[in-house]
């Protein structure tokens, strides 16, 4: 155990983490974190749209969440390339950099020509036009895939120009003239290549981006997909102090295609398990289920235990434990780090079974509150009082599975402090 602990200390994680500040990698991240408004924006009109179920005259939302969430990977488009741009140094060319991301997207998403509704140039009214009409779905979760490749593409042709300029150091020219000259060549070869592929070629990237990934989505929602994936993010490698946000690009391009396609789906179709949503079910105060171990913490003999439980249970009751991991701690620590990994699988194949048995209805709508209490997110994910009830066995039964392990370590601490206790006194004496 010691030298696999050595071995994951001195060079997995650090390794790991490096991996994690790439700025390829790091680009998806931000560019999805800084999306998450759009992401609550759906969760607020999920919530609200309760009331409509028991209120007549309370109005359908559902439309503020299509133009919210439901443009998603459009956002993405443009923010992936800016902060991969700003990453490299090269903030000029950035706000072009997105432009071109747009651009290309619309083209990856395959836009039909025909006949389409527009507004008439005098009257405004409607009438039939020859133009491009483009599938709203895919700017949202559907095409998050395209939004994402297509976002890394553009980096990469503008980080390569951004090396070149037309014009010497010391040119009198504005600043914002070179920038449009030095991004017209990129942009035009980024623009080219959509159009080549979409209009010329007539081959759906789009299509084909999802074709070539559909086995490794398939293995995402499969149960052993769902059960490792999760337990890698927020537990095993957690306990090591590696970042989970490590992993959340590809379990992003997972989970939100999810839930995007289970909100739209007909009744009695088959729903996807593994959503975000999904996961607040046994992220219990967080990853690892911790909020069990802070409860129980609280009734530690040692009082640095004591004191650190008692410290950190409201952020665990509002699912934020990095103060319990870091601080009890967790991480690094073989005492507490076997029973996380005990609930990090047993979590997710709880969970798994629960849905996929009807035993609780699967998540149809976003709802990424993750900071409620569990017991208020098992009933607003699933829209049932089965969703509690799942929320509160998994609570209980991480409370059975930390309680043998905590009482080892609240002993072994407890007899240090004991000890310390005695040398001072003889110091003093």
């Amino acid at each position: 155990m010691k030298r696999f602990m050595d071995w994951m200390t001195e060079n997995f994680a650090p390794r790991m983490n490096k991996l994690a500040k790439n700025p390829w990698i790091s680009s998806i991240q931000e560019a999805i974190l800084s999306a998450m408004p759009l992401i609550l924006i759906g969760s607020f009109v999920t919530m609200f749209n309760i009331i409509g179920e028991y209120v007549s005259w309370f109005p359908d939302l559902s439309l503020i969440s299509s133009f919210s969430f439901g443009l998603l990977s459009l956002c993405l488009a443009y923010q992936i390339p800016f902060i991969l741009m700003e990453k490299k140094k090269h903030r000029k060319t950035a706000k072009q950099a997105g432009m071109a991301g747009i651009s290309l997207f619309l083209l990856l998403i395959y836009p039909l020509a025909g006949d389409v509704a527009g507004w008439a140039a005098e009257d405004g009214s409607f009438t039939g036009t020859e133009g491009l009409s483009i599938l709203l779905g895919r700017m949202g979760t559907e095409g998050m895939l395209a939004a994402i490749l297509g976002g890394l593409f553009v980096g990469c042709i503008m980080n390569l120009f951004a090396k070149h300029t037309f014009f010497k150091e010391d040119s009198a020219m504005p600043d914002f003239i070179i920038v449009w000259f030095d991004t017209l060549i990129p942009m035009l070869i980024i623009i080219l290549v959509g159009w080549i592929f979409t209009f010329q070629l007539e081959i759906s990237l789009f299509a084909l981006i999802n074709q070539i990934f559909a086995p490794f989505i398939a293995v995402g929602q499969s149960f052993w997909g769902f059960v490792l994936f999760n337990f890698l993010a927020f537990a095993f490698l957690y306990s090591f102090g590696i970042s989970t946000w490590v992993l959340y690009p590809v379990m992003a391009a997972i989970m939100l295609p999810a839930i995007g396609a289970n909100s739209v789906a007909a009744p009695g179709s088959e729903l996807y398990i593994h959503t975000n949503e999904t996961l607040n079910l046994f992220l219990i105060g967080g990853g690892g289920t911790t909020l069990g171990l802070n409860v129980l913490m609280l009734f530690s003999k040692s009082k640095r235990l004591k004191v650190v439980g008692r410290s950190c249970i409201v952020p665990s009751i509002f699912n934020i434990n990095e103060p319990v991991v870091f601080g009890a701690p967790i991480a690094f620590n073989p005492l507490l780090m076997i029973p996380m990994w005990i609930m990090g699988f047993i979590g997710p194949v709880i969970t798994y079974a629960a849905l996929s048995l009807g035993l609780v209805p699967i998540p149809t709508q976003v709802f990424n509150f993750w900071y409620l209490p569990g017991p208020i997110i098992g009933y607003m994910v699933t829209q049932s009082i089965a969703g509690v009830f799942l929320v509160l066995i998994i609570f209980a039964l991480s409370c059975v599975v930390y309680y043998p392990f905590l009482k080892v370590y609240d002993n072994q601490e407890y007899v240090k402090e004991q000890e310390k206790i005695k040398e001072s006194s003889s110091a003093r004496a």
